[in-house]
């Protein structure tokens, strides 16, 4: 029987910054996966990013990951989302390459130096004292004192298209048996859930011109603060709709969809459901957007995102010609559900360890979460902290005020989800601070501290922060009222001041930013863009930055509350019967996390802090 530090199980996006983030904290760790070929397989979307998910793919890459450094060197295109808006909802997306994605990052973990991957089938899980002991299904055994359970959607998966069921992983890979029974022997709970993707379709079969183009944004940086070139723009992404007739034929055949007619148990995305939950939930749209993107460079396949079913193969057939564009479309592979089962979050304590087994942890779509980003962050985190753990040190809690990462896990480990859980800004109450341009000041001391960034992404870092506390000093620097200053005014539809002013009120100007200011007076000519917008955001939004800041600090009384492990719940007098139950199966950390249990009022947490108090006294 071979031994490690640690094992992880599973090489999706999850299994992946698991298993690299325990090597390069210096433990012998085994990766074990289904299959070589599958390793961080986009099987869905080959898309990095999007809104509040491109927060987290940086947040990754501040705490020392490597999601974001592969989306950036395999990007077809890149763009900025929502940039009408508020910097508080801008996110980077960028459309990945997906064969460049799956190689890159193997190529990874192939050369890191404590790292070992494996192909094999995980079938057995078994426990001797701390030491915990995998057994494939070629019979070989391996230990360790820590494993991380990054399984995605393979437990005893099937696809569904139609009335046909298979009993396989996404894209034909093989799917997990016998790992589901032995979580249940451990005495784990498990669900049910549903996803699904769209068809693939050949390029030449396509009629662009009814289309509209999305081209990516020039001179833009990517996820990582690694990256020092700006993203290329390789490919075009196409934007197209539905049309009447495609509701019609999906109306005409809902009998057929497994999805409506109850034939798939397992419950399905809410915010990324099937066209025909679609077309059946927004009875009054007379069209769906969807986007047609590249699935690489080496490959015809274009994928329609917003098309996802499971519907028979001739039903979709009909469905994607009806789509303006498509007339002719040439389908190369067809959409399909994907059933598999995951646990229950609310098993898990804020380090995503396991309640009732130590050095147990689990990562990604076994958690009940949808999406690589998800699923990354909370491999990173469960690989820290599974090798915080084995170095018999305190593991890392992210606030939700520290990063989107934060909030994802507060939210499945404390309210449990019973639908995929995808982040979203609006699950964010402090998203103003949780943005994209500031992950690696909010995140990669951390990630410094607990052994994962290293010299190269530090030296970065700090580098960056004095840039930044240069040019904050020189804003202070005063301009006098002077017939340039008057007509850069007057240019920005400004009003003129009456005496001489810093760079810094004018940037309190609604129409002036930090780029005006360079462009008019030839200053801050030695820093780059990225910098300069950082600090641009920073100073624009300091007064809301400010009351958010206060708000955090009366919400942080109750998260430094902590809840001693062992408490007593039930001998507590005044707390509900309903109140109770959830506590003592959730047990939170402290009140703060008490406070966000459903079903748990506020006038229990006033009776549950009453209690601690005493017991702390005590």
């Amino acid at each position: 029987m071979e031994k490690f530090d640690a094992i992880v199980i599973g090489a999706g996006h999850a299994g992946c910054e698991a298993a690299l983030a325990l090597a390069r904290m210096g433990n012998k760790t085994l990766l074990l996966t289904i299959s070589l070929d599958a390793v961080a397989f986009l099987a869905c979307n080959p898309s990095i990013g999007g809104t509040a998910k491109g927060q987290l793919v940086s947040e990754i890459d501040a705490l020392g990951g490597e999601m974001g450094i592969i989306a950036d060197k395999t990007a077809l295109q890149i763009r900025m989302l929502n940039r009408g808006k508020g910097p508080a909802v801008q996110s980077l997306r960028a459309q990945a390459d997906k064969n460049a994605y799956h190689t890159e990052m193997k190529k990874v973990l192939e050369n890191e130096e404590k790292l070992s991957l494996r192909q094999g089938e995980v079938i057995d899980i078994s426990l001797d004292g701390e030491n915990k002991i995998i057994t494939t299904s070629v019979g070989l055994k391996y230990e360790a004192r820590a494993i991380v359970l990054a399984t995605g959607v393979y437990l005893e998966s099937e696809i569904i298209i139609g009335k046909t069921r298979e009993k396989t992983g996404p894209n034909g890979f093989k799917n997990s048996h016998g790992l589901s029974s032995a979580l249940k022997k451990l005495g784990l709970e498990l669900v049910r859930f549903k996803t699904g993707t769209p068809v693939r379709i050949h390029r030449r079969s396509v009629e662009f011109s009814k289309m509209e183009k999305q081209c990516g944004d020039e001179q833009i940086s990517g996820f990582s603060y690694l990256t020092k070139n700006r993203i290329e723009n390789k490919a075009e992404c196409y934007l197209t709709y539905t049309t009447p007739k495609t509701h019609e034929i999906i109306r005409n055949n809902l009998d057929k969809a497994p999805a409506i007619s109850g034939e798939i148990v397992g419950i399905g995305p809410r915010y990324c459901p099937s066209i025909e939950t679609k077309v059946v939930r927004f009875a009054d749209k007379e069209r769906h957007q969807l986007f047609l993107e590249p699935e690489a460079l080496d490959t015809e396949e274009m994928y329609l995102q917003g098309f996802s079913t499971s519907m028979p193969a001739d039903i979709q057939k009909e469905m994607v010609e009806s789509v303006i564009g498509l007339d002719n479309a040439e389908i190369m592979r067809d959409a399909y559900a994907i059933e598999y089962d995951c646990i229950n979050p609310t098993e898990l304590n804020l380090t995503l360890e396991w309640k009732k087994q130590k050095g147990i942890f689990f990562a990604g779509q076994i958690n009940g979460t949808s999406g690589y980003e998800e699923a990354g962050a909370q491999g990173i985190v469960a690989g820290i902290n599974a090798g915080l753990y084995l170095a018999g040190k305190e593991m890392l809690v992210l606030k939700r005020s520290d990063a989107y990462i934060g909030v994802l896990i507060d939210d499945i480990v404390t309210k449990g989800t019973n639908e995929p859980y995808r982040m979203m800004t609006s699950r964010a109450e402090y998203r103003l601070k949780l943005r994209q341009d500031n992950a690696d000041l909010r995140l990669t001391e951390i990630g410094r501290k607990v052994g994962l960034v290293s010299d190269e992404r530090y030296k970065i870092f700090l580098e960056k922060k004095k840039k930044m506390e240069e040019i904050e000093k020189k804003l202070d620097t005063k301009v006098k009222l002077d017939d340039k200053l008057v007509k850069f005014y007057e240019l920005h539809n400004e009003s003129v001041p009456k005496e001489s002013v810093r760079y810094r009120d004018m940037l309190k100007r609604v129409n002036i930013n930090i780029f005006d200011i360079k462009n008019h007076f030839n200053d801050f000519q030695e820093y780059e863009y990225d910098i300069l917008e950082k600090v641009n955001i920073k100073v624009k939004y300091e007064g809301y930055l400010k009351q958010q800041e206060e708000d955090i600090e009366k919400a942080l009384a109750n998260e430094k509350m902590m809840i001693p492990e062992a408490f007593d719940y039930s001998s507590i007098k005044g707390l509900r019967q309903e109140a109770k139950e959830k506590l003592i199966k959730i047990r939170p950390l402290n009140i703060g996390q008490a406070s966000r249990i459903s079903g748990v009022s506020p006038a229990d947490i006033s009776v549950l802090s009453i209690y601690v108090k005493k017991a702390k006294r005590r």
